[in-house]
C-alpha cells in the first residue's frame, strides 16, 4: 500500500467566485440551442442554486442526463452553457465514452496504481489541474462531459458511481479530485429510434390520432428511461439529479440553425476581412438545397456544419483567394444549373453605374455612460472618424441594444446606475468573444478588477481624457472604414 499523501483538489466548498446571470437566461441559452427550450429550463436551476451557494454539499452541484437522437442539441447545450459562464465553448471537460468501451482502457482515466508497470509514465486524465482549465476567474463551475455514457464499460459507470454519490475520485496515485464544483452532464443515445418511430407511427391506427404536444414529451420521455434503465443499474440512476428529452428537431429548428450558421458565417467574413468584406445572401432555393444535404430525421443538424462549409465556406473562400469577390460586393448564393452544388454570383454593392461601387462597412461601436454630455460628445467624435456610435445610458438600455446589432467594440463606463461596467464587459465577451472592449473609469479600481482587466484584455481609458485617446485606441484595434468608389 503506497504511503503518498493523499491531496485535496482546489475545487470543494461553496462558490468563491461565480460570474453574475442573465436575467433572462433560459432565453439566451434558448437562442443557443434550437428547437429544445425545455431543456433549458431544467438546467438553469441548478445553476441558480448554485449561483446563490446553496448547491448540496459533498456532491456535484448538478448531474443531467441528457436523451435524444443524435443531432438534436445534447452536446452543444454544454458548450452554450461553457459560452456564457466562461466566454468559451472550448471550456468543458469531455470524455469521449467510445474511446472507454474495453475495461482495461477505463485506467487512462484515473491512471495505473503505484506497482504496475508503467505506472509512472501513465497520466490519469481527470485530475484537478485538469478540472481548474475548465473553471474561470469569474466562474469556478466546471462543465465535465460524459458523451455517449452507454458506449463506455461497466467499470467506469462502477468508478462514476462514487463521484456522483460523494462527489469524489481517487486516482491510482491516491489523489483526491474533488468534484463539488462541477455540473456533469451525461449524453445517450438509447431510445432515439423508438422515440421516432413514436413521432412518427406509419401506418395504423396511432398514426391518425391527433396527439397534444405535452403527451408526446410524455411519451418520449418514458421511452427515453425504459432504455437507460435496460442498461444501466437502479443505484445509478437514481444518483441522476434531472433526466433531460431532447425532440428530434422540426423543419422550423432546422431552418432556424441554418440561419444562425450563415449568420455566423457572415460575422466571420466580416471579422476577418474587415474593409475587404462582402455581404452574402443565399437564396429560398439555396437553403432549401442545404437543408436537404444538412439536416435529416435520423441525423438532425449534425451535418449542417459540414455541408455548409462544403458548399459554401470553400468556394467562398477559393473566389477571395483568386480576387473575384471585390470588397463591399453582394455574392448570392443559388443552386447550380445541374443541383449538385451552389453557385456564386459577385455583383456590386450599389448599383447604377458601370463600376462597382465598394461600400466598406462602418464599424459600430457601442457607448455606455450615464453621463448625457459626454455620451453625445463621444457619439460626434466617433461619427466624424467614420465609426457608426451605438449610444446606451445603463447597462440594461446596452442589452436591449446588443440584441438588435452587433457591434465590432464597446466603450463603457465602470461606474453605471444599475451596475458596473466591468460586469457588462465580461457578459458582452462571453456573447460575443471577438468584441473589442474598453473600460472607462474616473476612479481607482480594486487589485481583483485590475487583474480581470488585464487577463481578458480591457484596456483602461482613466477620465479625464482627450477625444485622441479614444478615436487613437479604437483605430489601432479596429480600422476606421468609410464608404468609397471603386
Amino acid at each position: 500500500m503506497s504511503d503518498r499523501p493523499t491531496h485535496e483538489a482546489s475545487l470543494a466548498g461553496p462558490p468563491a467566485s461565480a460570474a453574475r446571470l442573465p436575467d433572462d437566461l433560459v432565453r439566451v441559452l434558448s437562442q443557443k440551442v434550437v428547437g429544445q427550450p425545455s431543456a433549458m429550463s431544467v438546467i438553469v436551476p441548478y445553476l441558480e442554486m448554485y449561483q446563490a451557494g446553496l448547491a448540496p454539499e459533498g456532491r456535484p452541484a448538478g448531474i443531467f442526463l441528457l436523451l435524444g437522437p443524435t443531432g438534436t442539441g445534447k452536446t452543444r447545450t454544454v458548450e452554450a452553457l461553457a459560452e456564457v459562464l466562461h466566454g468559451h465553448a472550448a471550456k468543458i471537460v469531455k470524455v469521449n465514452c467510445g474511446e472507454y468501451q474495453l475495461e482495461h482502457e477505463v485506467a487512462k482515466l484515473i491512471g495505473a496504481p503505484p506497482g504496475f508497470i508503467g505506472h509512472r509514465e501513465s497520466t490519469p486524465f481527470l485530475t484537478p489541474s485538469r478540472l481548474a482549465s475548465a473553471a474561470s476567474d469569474h466562474c469556478d463551475l466546471a462543465l465535465v462531459l460524459f458523451d455517449e455514457i452507454e458506449k463506455a464499460a461497466h467499470s467506469l459507470t462502477r468508478l462514476l458511481l462514487g463521484v456522483l454519490d460523494r462527489g469524489v475520485l481517487q486516482l491510482g496515485d491516491n489523489t483526491t479530485v474533488n468534484f463539488e464544483r462541477t455540473f456533469i452532464f451525461l449524453t445517450s443515445n438509447l431510445g432515439a429510434q423508438e422515440m421516432m418511430k413514436e413521432l412518427s407511427p406509419g401506418l395504423g391506427f396511432a398514426a391518425n390520432l391527433p396527439r397534444e404536444r405535452a403527451q408526446v414529451g410524455s411519451r418520449l420521455e418514458s421511452i427515453a428511461l425504459a432504455g437507460i434503465r435496460k442498461i444501466f443499474s437502479p443505484e445509478f440512476v437514481n444518483r441522476i439529479d434531472a433526466v433531460v428529452t431532447y425532440r428530434p428537431l422540426d423543419e422550423q429548428s432546422l431552418q432556424a440553425i441554418l440561419d444562425q450558421h450563415i449568420a455566423g458565417l457572415q460575422a466571420h467574413v466580416n471579422t476577418r476581412l474587415g474593409p475587404r468584406c462582402f455581404q452574402i445572401e443565399v437564396s429560398d432555393a439555396s437553403r432549401r438545397f442545404l437543408l436537404e444535404r444538412g439536416a435529416s430525421a435520423e441525423y438532425g443538424a449534425r451535418e449542417m456544419k459540414r455541408v455548409i462549409h462544403r458548399h459554401l465556406t470553400q468556394p467562398l473562400a477559393s473566389a477571395v483567394a483568386r480576387a473575384q469577390i471585390e470588397p463591399g460586393s453582394r455574392v448570392v448564393v443559388e443552386p447550380a444549373e445541374d443541383g449538385q452544388g451552389l453557385r456564386l454570383r459577385a455583383q456590386p454593392g450599389v448599383s447604377g453605374g458601370p463600376h462597382p461601387v465598394v461600400v466598406r462597412v462602418r464599424p459600430a461601436v457601442l457607448l455606455v455612460d450615464d453621463n448625457h454630455d459626454l455620451l453625445g460628445f463621444l457619439e460626434q467624435a466617433l461619427a466624424q472618424e467614420g465609426y457608426q456610435p451605438l449610444t446606451a445610458e445603463s447597462a440594461r438600455a446596452a442589452r436591449r441594444l446588443i440584441e438588435q446589432q452587433s457591434p465590432a467594440a464597446a466603450l463603457l463606463d465602470y461606474a453605471l446606475p444599475d451596475g458596473n461596467g466591468l460586469e457588462l464587459a465580461l457578459l458582452l465577451r462571453r456573447q460575443n468573444p471577438n468584441m473589442d472592449i474598453v473600460l472607462m473609469t474616473g476612479g481607482a479600481m480594486s487589485a481583483e478588477e485590475t487583474e480581470l482587466c488585464a487577463q481578458f484584455g480591457f484596456p483602461l481609458l482613466h477620465k479625464p481624457f482627450l477625444t485622441a485617446d479614444v478615436t487613437a485606441l479604437l483605430r489601432n484595434r479596429i480600422p476606421r472604414v468609410t464608404a468609397v468608389r471603386a
